[in-house]
């Protein structure tokens, strides 16, 4: 057999794992060691699933398997390798690209942290888990690198553990995240335990319910789904399990670009792909996945529009277009899904690193403190705007084509979703334009001396620019070129996308100049909501009370719950303990001073007993 580029993917996440090794053990002794090896494990990784990809898409490349014996107790045997799809090839070169710019940006943004190569280690590391949790050819082994993204997580978004905030924001998501993987944990169970001789590995498992009739009851296909599907909730920050995320924004702004926008929240959105024809064999199951996806969307959305912190705002913007993702998905269009991922890795990543140059520059995070940004940080300016416009939805940039693709199925399928989806749009667009206006436009505020940022944080904005541009074309309504490539043709097109593709355009550009009325020309006063429905505007600040309500219904019982049992822990368990101890060791000291060898104290010790004696005798006899 040829070698082919396809057969030496195991190397991809080898690359950032050496990274980290090295780093751990000589990390510290250089402040540019860091900067040198994770930039270069990562370009050293992107060029390699770049060639996995053009492999894939020119050479009609068949998925390639390899696995290896790994765990083998007689009565069941478990193997641990890795699967090149077309679908992996694609994430492979997405998680690898944004981590490559995000390294290359990290080096200026980063500059004066005196951790710089811990945080370095930190990244490769999470590459490493992401890299792996895609190449994964079974569950279980997925499930492993899932739970080690989990862990790099809280390391990076815990990086400044001095704040209090990043030290509460790392442990809200490692257990808020740890809720949807005991669900995945469940759902990988039940899948072994009905399965045909208990396989795992993703071509069995497609081969079983290939056509959407799969061997399993139909009743116990939809529990496994609905349990996948919570893991993906949680790693994605699905409603109800969303709250982690915008919390995450605590950690370094580019790693809220690498892992909070490109990478790990979109591993739920993966997973749904991955498992997909587990899915497509329960209607209730794609179901579920649509409608909370959809809810999710416009839940997020409304939220956005009154949040004052840049990388919060973003935050929930990243919540809302993820649910777009799983809508799609709901709605059986793989291709709808996967595609909205792909271009919104570029200019969500791109927005984010965008905002992290303006924090950079003017040292804070609420817009309503910025202002007149956009004359004296023009390649910031000019490079968020396209990824604002991309997220908008405004053609011809990325974001319009994959967002219409999934508003035409909605309109085709469930035209209740299409008109959530729209709404959501529209508060999208709103929302972005109040942020690039009131950050970029206008007269500055304070005395703020912004100045561009460096080359090493401005290059990788340019590079996420021109691909949240041309992004988009690989998929349109007179290309079929992505779906056919991840498909294999086998999903079917919604024709007449015309009409919901004006309805997609005019409605982001509707709420663009919605934000234009209210914040550059002031004809709209933005006081309008507050002043007459004052408490929606609470309701949308406070996130609609979801954060306060966990906290009274979950958090305090636990709390009193936990106080409870650790007071019977330490008076009862611990206190019979205490009390054991306590006699013994009292008997053993009265014992000694007893035996202490003088005749005339054990005289009078007999002759104590002597009288006990006597008196017991006489009691008994009068009784």
């Amino acid at each position: 057999m040829d070698t082919t580029f396809s057969q030496a993917a195991w190397l991809i996440p080898l690359f950032p794992l050496a990274a980290f090794l090295l780093l751990l053990a000589f990390g510290r002794s250089s402040r540019m060691i860091g900067v040198l090896l994770g930039s270069v494990s990562s370009l050293a990784g992107f060029v390699l699933s770049l060639l996995v990809l053009i492999e894939h898409m020119t050479k009609g490349q068949h998925d390639y398997q390899y696995a290896v014996k790994w765990i083998d107790t007689g009565s069941i045997v478990f193997k641990a390798g890795f699967e090149v799809t077309n679908l992996t090839a694609l994430m492979l070169v997405v998680v690898t690209a944004v981590s490559f710019l995000v390294n290359v940006y990290s080096a200026g943004y980063m500059k004066g942290d005196e951790r710089i190569s811990v945080f370095y280690s930190y990244v490769a590391l999470f590459t490493f888990s992401m890299l792996g949790l895609v190449l994964a050819d079974n569950m279980l082994t997925l499930y492993v690198f899932w739970e080690l993204v989990g862990v790099c997580s809280f390391l990076l978004v815990g990086f400044w553990f001095s704040k209090p905030e990043a030290r509460a924001a790392a442990k809200k998501a490692f257990i808020v995240t740890r809720i949807g993987d005991a669900g995945l944990l469940l759902g990988i169970l039940l899948l072994y335990w009905y399965m045909p001789d208990h396989a795992l590995d993703f071509v069995r498992i497609g081969n079983a319910f290939e056509g959407g009739t799969g061997v399993i009851a139909a009743s116990v296909t939809t529990w496994i789904a609905i349990l996948i599907f919570i893991g993906a909730v949680g790693k994605s920050g699905q409603f109800p399990l969303h709250v982690w995320l915008p919390d995450a924004m605590e950690g370094p702004t580019p790693i809220s670009a690498l892992i909070h926008a490109a990478t790990m929240v979109a591993a739920g959105v993966y997973l749904v792909a991955r498992t997909f024809d587990i899915f497509q064999a329960s209607q209730t199951a794609m179901d579920i996945v649509a409608y909370i996806g959809g809810f999710t969307a416009i839940f997020a959305a409304t939220i956005g529009v009154a949040q004052n912190d840049i990388k919060r705002i973003l935050a929930y913007s990243t919540v809302s277009q993820l649910g777009y993702m799983m809508m799609a998905l709901g709605l059986n269009s793989m291709t709808g899904g996967i595609f909205h991922l792909f271009t919104h890795a570029f200019f969500k990543a791109l927005l984010f690193l965008g905002a992290g140059s303006v924090i950079h520059a003017v040292h804070t995070q609420n817009i309503q403190e910025m202002g007149g940004l956009g004359s004296k940080m023009k390649i910031t300016a000019w490079t968020f705007g396209i990824g604002a416009l991309a997220l908008s939805g405004i053609p011809p940039f990325s974001g319009f084509w994959s967002k219409d693709m999934i508003l035409n199925i909605a309109y085709h399928e469930k035209p209740a979703l299409f008109v959530i989806g729209v709404v959501a749009a529209f508060f999208t667009a709103f929302y972005m334009a109040r942020l690039f206006f009131l950050v970029f436009m206008g007269k500055p505020k304070g005395e703020r001396h912004a100045h561009e940022s460096p080359p090493s944080m401005t290059g990788p904005l340019i590079v996420l620019a021109v691909l949240a541009v041309v992004a988009g074309f690989v998929q349109t309504p007179w290309n079929d070129t992505l779906g056919n490539w991840l498909t294999d043709g086998a999903e079917q097109e919604n024709g007449g996308g015309g009409l919901v593709m004006v309805i997609s355009a005019a409605i982001g550009l509707l709420g663009l100049y919605m934000g234009w009325l209210v914040f550059v020309k002031g004809m709209i006063s933005r006081d309008f909501v507050s002043s007459r429905a004052p408490w929606l505007v609470r309701l949308l600040e406070r996130k609609y009370y979801i954060d306060e309500l966990y906290e009274a219904a979950i958090v305090r019982p636990l709390r009193a719950l936990g106080g409870l049992l650790n007071g019977i822990d330490d008076y009862v368990v611990d206190g019979l303990v205490r009390a054991a101890g306590g006699a013994a060791f009292l008997i053993g000291r009265g014992g000694t001073r007893m035996q202490n060898g003088q005749v005339q104290t054990y005289g009078l010790i007999t002759a104590f007993a002597l009288v006990i004696l006597i008196a017991a005798v006489a009691l008994r006899r009068f009784w």
